[in-house]
């Protein structure tokens, strides 16, 4: 029976799958504005003073911004922006004088960029390891867009597109090899509920090998990790109760069907549950098991704007 229902739309032409970290940033988007009154996607800087709560997430979100805009160094006119999100930090860029192309690999976050830059900025829709491009830029920004690259690729690109001496900046998580000095060992079968991010030393050992300079290593877990506190109060207060509300709608009305789905789809709902409604994704969790940082690196001039 269910072959019978399946099969008129195993006829239909495939379509390049969505990804689910696409769903996320738009699902993200909506609530950032919705909720927190924000355009951002980042995380954001919270210093001590700064009450973690709904009500101040875009003056954190702006301190990180801020954060990004101070760690351009002198003499930078042209940027890429890998990943631009929702383009709210590129039009920061463009209003503080900066040449600015975005990279975005979103089609729907692709329209809301291009709705709020229109000609000022050229956007490339694409993933930033099938970039094509003749311009060449004096920095590539990679906010939370560099957990998603692949290491190699990203490398390629970079020296291909920087300028004689052009600068990598990067503010992203990576995983933690070790827990946390002070705290107890990870456990053998230990993981971390939130996903995302490459090994910092994998990371690390990497770029010893690459002809770049590292010119700044700051650490800004603690002042990062409350934004999964933030998160987590949302899951838990608005999304889970609805996520329960409809399960429990559709297991009265549509049993059948509703079994059906849970079927097929059982995987999934495990993974989001254990990733968003288990209620593990805390600025706790997230301290243990990653470490946010904003690496500034400086490509050596001799092996700048090669074809590679």
């Amino acid at each position: 029976m269910l072959r019978r229902v399946l099969r008129p739309f195993q006829k239909m032409p495939s379509k390049p799958k969505v990804q689910l970290k696409d769903i996320g940033l738009d699902i993200g988007l909506a609530f950032a504005k919705h909720v927190y009154k924000t355009d951002y996607l980042h995380y954001g800087i919270w210093p001590e003073g700064l009450k973690v709560e709904p009500a101040n997430v875009l003056e954190a979100q702006t301190k990180y911004a801020d954060l990004l805009l101070e760690n351009i160094p002198a003499g930078v006119e042209s940027i890429l922006d890998v990943g631009c999100g929702s383009g709210k930090f590129t039009e920061q860029l463009l209003d503080a004088g900066f040449k600015v192309e975005a990279v975005s690999p979103s089609p729907h976050l692709s329209e809301i960029v291009l709705s709020r830059l229109g000609d000022r900025a050229r956007l490339h829709q694409c993933r930033y390891e099938d970039l094509t491009t003749d311009s060449r830029f004096d920095l590539i920004l990679f906010s939370e867009s560099f957990q998603y690259l692949n290491l190699e690729e990203m490398f390629l690109q970079s020296r291909k597109y920087l300028k004689p001496g052009g600068y990598l900046l990067i503010c992203d998580f990576f995983n933690r090899e070790h827990a946390p000095e002070g705290s107890r060992p990870f456990g053998e079968d230990e993981k971390s509920p939130i996903s995302g991010g490459h090994g910092i030393r994998r990371f690390l050992e990497t770029m010893e090998t690459q002809p770049f300079l590292q010119l700044k290593d700051q650490d800004l877990t603690k002042e990062t990790a409350p934004s999964l506190d933030i998160m987590r109060d949302l899951i838990q207060e608005v999304i889970r109760p609805s996520w329960n509300a409809v399960a429990y709608y559709m297991g009265s009305n549509y049993p059948k069907f509703t079994a059906c789905f849970s079927y097929l789809f059982r995987k999934k709902i495990k993974q989001a549950h254990r990733k968003y409604l288990s209620g593990n994704t805390s600025g706790e969790q997230f301290f243990r098991f990653k470490t946010y940082r904003l690496f500034l690196y400086q490509l050596k001039e001799k092996d700048s704007g090669i074809d590679v």
